[in-house]
């Protein structure tokens, strides 16, 4: 793989060990720099990505990373052996160990799809025509991790997680299994409480899914092998503050990824799927809706909608939510994210009883997976379905579907 700006090896060891390393594995362009002339190399390389050795303070690493952080599109920065509760917020751990630099090349070719993701938005976004845009939001603001534990370290590496992330706890290794294949995560924290071969198992399973090879993976726990095929795989012995510091640098890379997804599946679609959740937006829910409605009264077909309505959710767990019904929800089926949070979805060519087993299902999953930030408990929505009447307009049974929601609210 060969990339057009250089790979820039930030060391004051001529004969680095990492530098080797990323010559050997087959990238191509691979510079090296000392650490008083990074700043002036940076500015007149213009790197794809910074790897910077073991060994160096984080005072001096600061000022670098904000200079890289500059740089347009995503220029990866990956810091060997640094303290990961000391990292600036841009700049991905790796670990110190030699034996390890092996997986340093899969590492970096996993962050430089990143970069290559971010210039295709960053150029499809200059059309003017183009009516989506990109997020400048801290992309930890939108992310999810998955959190696997029994241990005593399960209570305050949740407390830690969820202070910066949203966080969905698994006791066991099953009920983890469920909520990957469910939803879009950006990372997985695995903390105690599982035997090494279990990990070792558990690993393998996702390094064989290839939805889940670019994963970030946190491990506080030992496994019975570390040969993983999974690039962005850490395992940290240390507190629920030195996990969550290696962690969150990996699962801001996999949100930004995840954002940029959705912000070209938008460019797609020609402005109608709103980035943040997946679904089409109000204006284009409006006009689809109204289509749909005029076609299933002309073809005398059924047509239901369904209301959620997600109480005490904030604006993370309403887009969370949103997103997991974009991805549950049947292809023939659409909705949208309302102003005021609630979602609509409508099901097409389905009848009453049949749209309730749907909605309860997609229900189902919110109220296992959303937890609103102010942690008070699981986020039950409440639900409203209607199905479409003879010569019923799309206002009506609008109207309807929200007037069932008030009738409940008053019993």
């Amino acid at each position: 793989m060969s990339y057009h700006a250089p790979i820039l090896v930030v060391s004051n060891h001529e004969s680095s060990p990492t530098l080797a390393a990323l010559t050997d594995a087959g990238l191509s362009a691979v510079l090296a720099s000392s650490w008083p002339e990074a700043g002036e190399a940076i500015g007149r390389q213009r790197p794809s990505a910074v790897v910077v050795d073991a060994g160096v303070p984080a005072a001096l690493l600061k000022p670098l990373a904000r200079q890289i952080a500059l740089l347009q599109p995503y220029v990866p920065l990956i810091a060997i052996g640094a303290d990961g509760d000391l990292l600036p917020d841009n700049a991905i751990p790796f670990c110190a160990d030699p034996a390890e630099l092996v997986r340093l090349a899969p590492r970096l070719r996993a962050a430089l799809r990143v970069r290559t993701l971010h210039a295709t938005a960053m150029r499809r976004l200059t059309d003017p025509s183009s009516l989506a845009e990109l997020s400048e939001t801290d992309p930890l603001q939108d992310a999810t991790v998955l959190l696997i534990g029994r241990g005593s370290a399960y209570p305050a590496l949740s407390v830690a997680l969820g202070e910066r992330v949203g966080v969905v706890g698994a006791l066991s290794i099953e009920a983890a299994a469920k909520h990957l294949n469910a939803r879009d995560l950006d990372g997985i924290v695995l903390a105690e409480g599982f035997s090494p071969r279990v990990v070792d198992a558990f690993l393998t399973v996702l390094s064989e899914d290839t939805r889940f090879r670019n994963l970030p993976i946190v491990a506080g726990v030992a496994a019975a092998q570390h040969s993983y095929e999974l690039p962005n795989l850490e395992f940290v012995d240390g507190d629920p503050d030195g996990i969550v510091g290696t962690a969150l640098p990996l699962v801001r890379q996999h949100a930004f990824e995840a954002r940029l997804t959705r912000t070209l599946a938008s460019l797609d679609a020609g402005g109608l799927l709103d980035p943040s959740t997946g679904l089409l937006t109000e204006a284009a829910f409006e006009r689809d809706f109204a289509t749909a409605v005029y076609q299933a009264q002309t073809r005398r077909e059924g047509l239901s909608v369904a209301r959620f309505v997600l109480h005490r959710a904030d604006r993370r767990a309403l887009n969370d939510a949103a997103r997991i019904v974009s991805r549950l929800m049947r292809k023939m089926d659409f909705g949208t994210l309302q102003t005021d949070g609630t979602l609509l979805v409508v099901f097409a060519a389905t009848d009453l009883r049949n749209a309730q087993a749907i909605a309860r299902r997609l229900s189902s999953v919110i109220r296992q997976t959303a937890h609103s930030a102010r942690r008070e408990g699981r986020i039950d929505p409440d639900v409203s379905v209607a199905t479409l009447m003879p010569d019923e307009s799309a206002r009506a049974i609008l109207t309807r579907v929200v007037q069932q929601d008030r009738r409940r609210q008053a019993s």
